[in-house]
C-alpha cells in the first residue's frame, strides 16, 4: 500500500496539462482534474484550460455534450443549483428554444397561405373585372373563398408544369416522315441532313427540363404572371368581346398556342443543331 501511494504521489508530481503543457512546477496554484479514462500524459488537465476547451466545443450552447478527444469518455459537467426565479427563466428559455422552429414554420406556412389568398383574390378581380370580382367574392361563402382562392396559384403552377410542347415534338419527330409537305417548315428526324438518300443523323440525348434549377423559377414566375399576360393579350386581340372573363380566356388560349408554336419550333431547331454537331480532328502542331 505504501508503495502504491508513493507511485500515485510521484505520478501527481509529474502531471502535465495536455492543453497548455504546463506542470506543477510552472503553476503550483492551478486546480487539476482528470475528467476521463485516459492514462499517462493525457490524464491530467488544468480546470481552467479544460473549461476554455469545453467552451470552444460547445460554441455558446452550455447544454451540449462534450467528450474526450482521446478515449471518447463524456465529461461530467455539473452546474451550481439555480434559484427559483432563475430556474423558471431557464425552463422558459428552453421551451422557447424548442418551440421556436415550429413557430417559425407555422408563421412561414401562414404567410404563404395568406399570400396565396391575396393573389387569388387579385386574379379574380383581374380576370372577371374589378367590380364584378368584388361582387362575386362578396356573395360567395367565406369558407369557399378561404379554400378556393389559395388553389388558384397552385392550379396555375401545376398547369404550367404540363409540358405539352414536348409531347407535340415527340409525335412530330415520330410521324414527320409521313408528312413530307410540312418537313420544309419543321424538319423531322429523317430529314435533318440533305433529304432522301442521305444518312440518318444521330439522335442527340435530351436532358430533362426539370433537372435545371432555372426551370423551376421559370415555371413559378410564368405561372403567376400568366393571368396578367392573358388579360393583356385578350384586350389586344379580342377587344370586340364584351365579357372580361371570355376575353381573358381567349387571350390565355391564344397566348399559350402562339408561345407553344414558337417553343416547338425553337426546340426542333436546337434538336437539329445537336444532330448536325461534329467533332473535329485535333490540329497537329507543326514541327519546328
Amino acid at each position: 500500500m505504501a508503495e502504491q501511494s508513493a507511485v500515485v504521489m510521484q505520478q501527481n508530481l509529474d502531471r502535465s496539462c495536455w492543453v497548455c503543457f504546463a506542470t506543477d512546477e510552472d503553476d503550483r496554484t492551478a486546480e487539476w482534474v482528470r475528467p476521463c479514462r485516459c492514462r499517462g500524459s493525457t490524464k491530467w488537465v488544468h480546470q481552467t484550460c479544460l473549461q476554455r476547451w469545453v467552451d470552444e466545443k460547445q460554441r455558446g450552447n452550455s447544454t451540449a455534450r462534450v467528450a474526450c478527444p482521446q478515449c471518447n469518455a463524456e465529461y461530467l459537467i455539473v452546474f451550481p443549483k439555480l434559484g427559483p426565479v432563475v430556474y423558471v427563466l431557464d425552463l422558459a428559455d428552453r421551451l422557447i428554444s424548442k418551440a421556436g422552429p415550429f413557430a417559425a414554420a407555422g408563421i412561414m406556412v401562414g404567410s404563404i397561405y395568406w399570400t396565396a389568398v391575396t393573389y387569388g383574390a387579385v386574379t379574380v378581380m383581374q380576370v372577371v373585372g374589378h367590380k364584378e370580382g368584388l361582387d362575386v367574392m362578396e356573395r360567395a361563402d367565406p369558407l369557399f373563398l378561404l379554400i378556393g382562392l389559395p388553389t388558384i396559384p397552385v392550379m396555375l403552377i401545376l398547369g404550367k408544369m404540363i409540358r405539352w410542347e414536348d409531347y407535340v415534338l415527340r409525335l412530330w419527330r415520330k410521324y414527320s416522315n409521313k408528312l413530307q409537305i410540312l418537313n420544309s417548315i419543321f424538319p423531322g428526324r429523317d430529314s435533318l441532313w440533305c433529304g432522301i438518300g442521305c444518312p440518318v443523323p444521330r439522335i442527340p440525348a435530351e436532358a430533362s427540363p426539370l433537372a435545371d434549377h432555372v426551370s423551376a423559377t421559370r415555371i413559378l414566375c410564368g405561372a403567376l404572371v400568366f393571368p396578367t399576360i392573358a388579360t393583356i393579350v385578350g384586350k389586344l386581340m379580342f377587344s370586340s368581346v364584351n365579357s372580361n372573363l371570355q376575353r381573358t380566356i381567349l387571350g390565355g388560349i391564344a397566348f399559350v398556342a402562339i408561345k407553344g408554336a414558337f417553343k416547338v419550333y425553337f426546340k426542333q431547331q436546337q434538336y437539329m443543331r445537336q444532330a448536325h454537331r461534329k467533332i473535329l480532328n485535333f490540329p497537329e502542331q507543326e514541327e519546328a
